[in-house]
């Protein structure tokens, strides 16, 4: 909107309207705790589309200006971002004093998060990379394994857990890894966890200590940075190539101290798409075993290739590595189990069993039994069969489509085929990031490839996620795409 109130026409009107509501709740025309219009009455009063409507009031949420209560309505919020964001100390009024009384505010590195926060407010859709199909996940086996077990449930699994999670999902963890990853464990080196960041908050503070580094692909996971920062570990980026995360020559002397951590992912390089090669493998085992490095294995969706031979952990190359792998439910079964996995060197896992007890007061072990029991009975191995060839299906409609109208050097070199997202490369004068958001006005989830990147020398980009999109849905949702691109 104007000065004047009136819709700009160089923008879209629901960027208009959002950019209005959210002027009026900045100067207080719109106070804490006034209910929002609903969405179809302010559609019809201001004669536009419910989905105009939906896409402000859906941002206006995501950003904290307005939260849903349900059966009440929309609400403006009770205290605006901005309050918390640009300042380190807040000054309010005191009514029992004049004057001002400073107030905390976020710590630098509280503000640096936030600033840098990639989490996306919709997590489902085309093209969103990561997430699976969950339309066929066998919801009616889960539920009743679920019921059952609920009948009759034993009281300590309605308590707190201890001990790394329960014994019956460690063990068929560790058999599940054995076969499928190749990982050398059993069930006491195993310790559940509430997914990869969980398991990258507990390596950091077991094993860290504020101003220490830590080697991070480049580019890489967003979430790993968030962790990193938060902790005060150093990032250093290793530059990706097709052979994976580069390493210094073999003898050269480090600039600096030897990274305390290495991050990697070795089977699947997120987010481009490499495999780290076996050379590189020994290569790094040996560093790490020189420098007194911990290497992190992130094998967040290996289950998922589609041609040749799976590629093994890097866990189980050398017997006794210096490797901590971490794994997760979110991409064979779905995001909000949240739930994942970590497996430990014996040496260190009774004590990691323990702090994470401390630290977050784990439970959900009903959760865990009934995945526990999935598992035990083949259905979570077959579910991963089932998905396997219709992932695959739908990887190489999308890169049919993309070699098709833009060219086989459009898909990024890189590219394994496994995983359940591509990358397609855009030149280096494109503003991914204000593709993505483009093409998010017209209801297409990607992510911008320069977001994972911590260095200026960025390639250019989008992620573009299929598993989640059904084959009939994915030719339109690209051309969709395309016309934002265009």
């Amino acid at each position: 909107m104007g000065p004047d109130g009136v819709a700009s026409l160089s923008r879209p009107l629901n960027r208009a309207l959002y950019a209005c509501i959210r002027g009026a709740i900045q100067e207080g025309s719109l106070a804490p705790a006034t209910r929002m219009p609903p969405q179809r009455d302010l559609a019809v009063e201001l004669g536009l589309s419910r989905n105009t409507v939906m896409f402000a009031y859906e941002q206006l949420m995501a950003e904290g200006y307005l939260t849903a209560r349900t059966g009440s309505g929309t609400f403006v919020a009770d205290t605006a971002p901005e309050r918390f964001l640009n300042a380190s100390v807040i000054v309010a009024t005191d009514p029992q004093r004049q004057g001002a009384v400073p107030m905390p505010g976020l710590s630098p590195r509280g503000q640096r998060l936030i600033a840098n926060a990639s989490a996306s407010s919709t997590q489902w859709g085309a093209f969103m990379p990561g997430v699976p199909d969950l339309a066929r996940f066998p919801h009616r086996r889960y539920a009743q394994i679920a019921a059952k077990l609920w009948r009759q449930p034993h009281p300590e699994w309605l308590s707190y857990s201890h001990g790394g999670g329960l014994p019956a999902l460690r063990e068929a963890v560790a058999a599940h890894l054995r076969v499928a990853r190749s990982v050398q464990c059993d069930a006491s080196q195993v310790l559940i966890t509430e997914g990869i960041h969980q398991a990258i908050d507990l390596v950091v503070r077991m094993l860290g200590t504020p101003g220490e580094t830590a080697w991070v692909e480049e580019p890489a996971y967003w979430g790993i940075r968030g962790v990193l920062e938060v902790s005060d570990i150093g990032m250093v980026p290793r530059p990706v190539d097709a052979e994976g995360m580069t390493l210094p020559d073999t003898g050269a002397v480090l600039r600096r101290p030897a990274p305390r951590f290495i991050f990697v992912t070795p089977s699947h390089q997120y987010p481009l798409g490499a495999v780290l090669s076996l050379k590189r493998r020994r290569e790094l085992l040996e560093f790490a075993r020189r420098q007194g490095s911990w290497i992190v294995e992130d094998d967040y969706d290996s289950e998922f290739r589609f041609s040749g031979q799976p590629i093994p952990s890097l866990q189980g190359l050398e017997p006794d590595a210096p490797v901590i792998y971490i794994g997760t439910f979110s991409k064979t079964l779905y995001p909000g189990l949240r739930m994942g996995y970590m497996v430990l060197p014996k040496p260190i896992a009774a004590a990691f069993q323990t702090a994470h007890a401390e630290l977050y007061r784990a439970g959900h072990l009903m959760t865990q039994a009934t995945v526990a029991e999935f598992m035990q009975a083949g259905d979570y191995a077959a579910h991963i069969r089932r998905m396997r060839p219709l992932y695959a299906r739908r990887r190489a409609i999308l890169a049919g489509l993309i070699e098709q109208y833009l060219g086989p050097d459009a898909l990024h070199e890189h590219a394994s085929n496994a995983g359940l997202h591509l990358v397609l490369r855009l030149p280096d004068g494109v503003d991914d990031a204000a593709v993505a958001a483009r093409a998010r006005e017209q209801g297409i989830m990607v992510r911008p490839l320069s977001r994972y990147y911590m260095t200026p020398s960025v390639q250019r980009g989008l992620l573009l996620g299929y598993a989640c999109v059904p084959e009939e849905s994915i030719a339109p949702a690209f051309h969709t795409l395309m016309r934002c691109l265009h």
